[in-house]
Parts: structure tokens; sequence; C-alpha cells
């Protein structure tokens, strides 16, 4: 199945780093958000990536383009100029990158899409969010209930550590766990093609028209992750999730 990946938005939040590159290209580890989650759908099979470019699209084109070079060695013939890719590391996706501009909202970046995605299912996710999803599980519940789209519902990670007490005596602790209420837009999506027709163009916002009128058709669906799921909005976020990874403790590593 197709996979879409929003990687065209500004990144204000985590200014630290997005000045120079987009959010999706800031490192996990020695490599990019974006790459750990294409990683996730291509170790259920998903392997042909549209990613949705805007801000800064020369640096996401860059990095695809000489993938092999950057993640290989390689030998430089000095008189020729020829480059020889040792390509120990060789991945069988196919990635397409589309320039869905500058300002287009989310689900303007969608839409510019349609026709690339042909009239069929596909996946759709953001460039910043990683979980350790089981794509699988989703996909049969999107195919069981027969409906337009459906989202991964998540809890979101809590800031400070999770007391749980009865009268005054703790029972648990927990340092920062999903917090236990409540569930929030995981990205994560399954979609039907006919969803495109509730996009009205750039300036559409995919998480209000076009969800709203989804859900209020009844054709909105929510499928509950459990697990592990982390956004990287600020630095101590990427802190945070790089930690992990170079702990070899990543929950979302495949």
């Amino acid at each position: 199945m197709k996979v879409i990946i929003l990687a065209g938005g500004f990144g204000t939040r985590l200014s630290e780093y997005t000045e120079d590159i987009p959010k999706p290209m800031v490192k996990i580890g020695n490599r990019p958000v974006l790459w750990h989650i294409m990683r996730t759908f291509a170790h259920y099979g998903h392997k042909d990536f549209y990613v949705a470019l805007g801000y800064k699209a020369e640096v996401i084109r860059s990095y695809f383009l000489n993938y092999s070079l950057i993640n290989s060695d390689f030998t430089v013939d000095l008189s020729s100029g020829v480059i020889d890719a040792h390509k120990e590391n060789i991945i069988d996706w196919r990635v397409s990158l589309i320039d869905t501009g500058l300002s287009t909202m989310t689900g303007g970046r969608v839409k510019r899409l349609a026709n690339a995605i042909d009239n069929e299912p596909f996946l759709l996710t953001y460039g910043d969010g990683v979980a350790d999803i089981n794509i699988d599980l989703l996909l049969e519940f999107h195919k069981s209930h027969g409906k337009m789209v459906t989202v991964s519902a998540v809890h979101p990670a809590a800031r400070f550590g999770e007391l749980e007490m009865e009268n005054q005596r703790v029972v648990s602790f927990q340092e920062k766990p999903q917090t236990s209420q409540g569930w929030i837009n995981g990205g994560y999506f399954v979609i039907q093609p006919e969803f495109f027709d509730l996009i009205d163009g750039d300036a559409t916002v995919l998480e209000r028209e076009p969800l709203e009128k989804a859900a209020s058709m009844g054709e909105l669906m929510a499928y509950k992750h459990e697990g592990y799921w982390q956004c990287m909005d600020t630095k101590r976020d990427r802190d945070h999730l790089d930690e992990l990874w170079n702990r070899e403790e990543a929950p979302w590593q495949v």
C-alpha cells in the first residue's frame, strides 16, 4: 500500500534545529526522524513512499538523492571521478519526493497527491511521530469496519512522573509514562480515496474540515494504539528520543 508522509511544515517549535533543515530531517541517533518512520512502514511491507515536501524541500531531496553515498562506504577514483558505493546497506524502498508548496496546509498537501495515489486506499502519517504500532493490525481493523478513514488514537506521553495513590500511600510510580487518560490523534491513518473529495484545496487543514466532516458522516474510526508513541515537537522530545535510540532502548525500533 502507498504511504504518504507529511514533511512540509516549518517546525517552529523545534527552531533550535529547523532554521537550517526541515523538521523531518532532525536526527534521532544518526538518522532523520523521517527515516525511522519509513522504516516502521517498510518493516510491514509498505515501501512505496510519497513524501509531501514544503519547507526546505531541497534538504530532503538531497538526502534521498545521495542516500547510498551517505549510508554506505564508497570508493572514489580521483582520475575519472567515478564513485563506487559499496552498498552494504541496500534498502528496497521506492521514494517519491513531491513539492506540495511552501505554505500549503496539511489537507492541501494530501490533496495534491491525489493523482499519485491513483484511486487506491493509502496510509498517511506525519513526518515527526514515531510509534511501535503494528501496521498489520491497523490495516486489519480498517478493513473490518469498512469506513472511509481510520486514525490511530494514542495516549500522549506525560511530561512528569505519574503517581498512583491509595489515600496518601503511593502504590505505583512511573517516570514519564504514556498517560492513562484521554486519546489524541497520533497519525498513522488508513484512508479510502473518496476522502480526497472532502478536501477543498491548499488552505484546508486536514485536522479541521475533512476529518470533522468524516466524523459527522460516521466515516471516521479510531484504532486504539495502547503502545509507545511520541511526537518530536520540542528539543526536549528530540533529546529523549535520541537518548532512547543511543541506549538501544527505542520501543519503535524494528
